[in-house]
């Protein structure tokens, strides 16, 4: 079955004048293009092709690499603005629409947006929309607490950062747990913190658990210090400000992590700051 908006594995069948054509094993077909074509394909192999509609409304494969796939978020530019909808940049020639009626509020060129992929059932057509939170799943919440995850941060709220959770599931980091720069549309990797009966998660940039935490925060303060010629004037008796914009971590974390880092001996501690033994 051939799976538009998708990744597909088919087999190239023959060549013609137009390009070759791809087959599955369920005896469909569809045409790549000659300027998709990889120098090295030949009859008989199996290749990886993204299949989309063109501007004809046929499938089409191509060897591209689509910024967003069917089901998930991306951060996508919006290059015009029709009567249609919007149009983004996917990476791909024909562009993605995001029609009017799947905006929070009117994209205009220029604008970046967060939007998710989908198939319409009406028109067979890959759609985009804005509207983020009616595309997360709320129920059946398949993780567990201290579980790495992928997140897309997307909303500020008045609590602190909403995210996009692994492409399918709505979290939250509060307010007052981020110690590092959280950046809008930059796909980054968490934690989970907790996994709330009412579905809402609950997420942490750190690792969950004292020894997961004492050990990312003691590595970051290692590389910083190396990167710095194995000097830094930071003490546990520098302001907690200073030491949240540099280290990206409360002062209770950096404390102690050097308190780690000197009982282990790869540090020497004094009143000008922290050095690398």
């Amino acid at each position: 079955m051939l799976k538009v908006g998708q990744n597909n594995t088919l087999k190239i069948l023959r060549g013609t004048s137009v390009g070759f054509y791809l087959g599955d094993d369920e005896g469909n077909d569809v045409l790549l293009p000659h300027k998709y074509i990889p120098e090295d394909a030949e009859v008989g192999q199996d290749i990886e092709v993204f299949l989309y509609r063109d501007s004809e409304d046929r499938i089409i494969a191509t060897t591209l690499k689509p910024l967003i796939e069917l089901n998930k978020f991306a951060c996508l530019e919006v290059t015009a603005v029709t009567r249609f909808g919007a149009f983004l940049d996917w990476g791909l020639e024909k562009e993605l629409l995001v029609p009017f009626k799947e905006q929070n509020q009117k994209l205009r060129e220029g604008d970046w947006a967060i939007v998710y992929l989908y198939l319409d059932e009406q028109t067979d057509r890959l759609v985009a929309s804005a509207k983020v939170n009616k595309h997360l799943e709320v129920e059946n919440i398949q993780l567990e607490e201290k579980q790495e995850v992928e997140i897309l941060p997307y909303e500020r709220s008045d609590l602190g950062q909403n995210v996009i959770v692994n492409d399918l599931y709505r979290g939250l980091i509060y307010e007052n747990e981020i110690f590092q720069p959280v950046i809008w549309g930059d796909r980054t990797k968490a934690y989970v913190k907790k996994v709330r009966e009412d579905g809402k998660i609950d997420i942490s940039l750190r690792p969950i658990g004292f020894e997961n935490v004492v050990d990312a925060d003691a590595q970051k303060i290692l590389e910083l210090l190396k990167s710095a010629n194995g000097e830094l004037p930071y003490t546990d008796k520098s302001d907690p400000a200073d030491i949240q914009g540099y280290f990206g971590m409360s002062k209770k974390a950096f404390k102690r992590a050097i308190g780690g880092l000197y009982k282990q001996r790869l540090i020497e501690i004094s009143e000008e700051g922290l050095k690398l033994k």
